[in-house]
């Protein structure tokens, strides 16, 4: 629920104005260069987005999920990166804490993560575990006052950056309830990362291998103070972390409408604009038809989330839905750019490859298939 209208427009409205002036211009440069300008990650400090959804006690803006789904889609009007660097900080390097952390916890990190000195980071899947959170393999021993943590962890956004991992570790038998969380600083003994992954799109949002090689932690870094809830809170973190995604897709799709739009007027083809012909218009409808669905879902979800319902169903059916949606807008967007659209000089080459790994992350369209049935079979 929208808790101050006039104030959260505005703050729509101050995001929008950040990304079209300061962040679109700079989009060649983080393709060129696969980093975020320094200037600009310290503008979004300033700003407040580091600690969006952190609660206002310790610092954030403490948006509700309709404020932040409204926020969302304006940042996924660029490109994915810029929202990456301040994602995990939101989202699921935070929420864990700020969900099942104890008091110390959150008292320690929340006011660092909302301000944006510390990067947090969330390090779940593994070589041979992906969505099955359950299946972790990494192990975190007790070892008197401390835990020793052995294993590796793949294709952790942010991790080359991060200051702070909520990590998953088994504590315990195989399955779900042997689960832990950790709050594993960067620089803690043991703790070391892999090359730069090479990726296929989405640069500026760089990933690698954490690897921890009997990395000793305090036991007081365990989440909630409890073992084999890691699990539980993993699945918590991630229904909000789905419709956060569905927006940033949702966004990117509203920019690649903007642009073949722009594109379909301009461009002259058989004496007119390419607008003109019916075949670009049915593209052109076709997209935005999909991008308002994709909308009306985030937000629809989003006030069913802070209205405390169970949404599980509705967090996988919007994420599932909006990211694979972006990725046949993006598809007639190079359609439509025709062999201008394949050419680096335009922003829908790069969002094409960009917008592939939404349907990955935070749980593969299988993964949200899977659980909207099982949703449905158990209602």
């Amino acid at each position: 629920m929208i808790r101050d209208r006039d104030l959260i427009a505005a703050l729509a409205e101050t995001v929008r104005r950040f990304v079209r002036e300061r962040l679109m211009p700079a989009e060649a440069q983080v393709e060129d260069e696969n980093a975020i300008p320094q200037g600009i990650i310290d503008d979004m400090r300033s700003m407040g987005l580091f600690g969006m959804s952190i609660p206002e006690p310790y610092g954030g803006l403490g948006l509700t999920m309709e404020e932040e789904a409204l926020v969302a889609l304006e940042l996924g009007y660029t490109s994915p990166a810029f929202r990456s660097v301040i994602g995990t900080n939101n989202g699921i390097g935070a929420q864990g804490i700020i969900l099942d952390g104890t008091d110390a916890q959150k008292s320690y990190w929340l006011p660092r993560m909302a301000s944006g000195e510390v990067v947090g980071s969330f390090a779940l899947t593994e070589p041979d575990v992906g969505s099955d959170a359950a299946s972790v393999k990494t192990t975190a021993v007790k070892d008197g006052d401390s835990y020793v943590l052995n294993g590796t962890k793949r294709y952790i956004t942010n991790a080359p950056v991060a200051d702070v991992f909520t990590v998953m570790a088994r504590t315990g038998a195989a399955g779900a309830a042997g689960v832990s969380a950790f709050i594993v600083p960067a620089d803690s003994p043991g703790l070391s990362l892999g090359p730069v992954d090479k990726k296929m799109g989405q640069r500026g949002t760089r990933t690698c291998d954490v690897m921890f090689d009997n990395c000793r932690i305090p036991s007081d870094a365990l989440i909630g103070g409890r073992e084999g809830q890691g699990f539980k809170t993993a699945m918590k973190v991630l229904n909000r972390g789905r419709l956060h995604i569905a927006a940033v897709c949702t966004g990117t799709a509203q920019r690649l409408c903007d642009e073949s739009v722009a594109f379909a007027r301009s461009r002259v083809q058989f004496g007119k604009p390419i607008a003109e012909h019916q075949l670009i218009q049915a593209m052109l409808a076709d997209s935005a038809t999909e991008t308002f669905a994709g909308r009306s879902m985030v937000l629809e979800a989003a006030r069913m989330f802070d209205a405390g319902e169970r949404i599980i169903q509705q967090a996988a059916s919007a994420k599932l839905f909006c990211s694979e949606m972006v990725g046949r807008v993006a598809d007639r967007a190079v359609q439509i750019h025709g062999g201008a659209g394949y050419m680096q000089a335009y922003p829908v080459e790069h969002f094409y490859r960009d917008v592939r790994l939404f349907r990955l992350y935070e749980g593969t369209s299988q993964i949200q298939q899977l659980i909207i049935a099982r949703e449905m079979l158990n209602a």
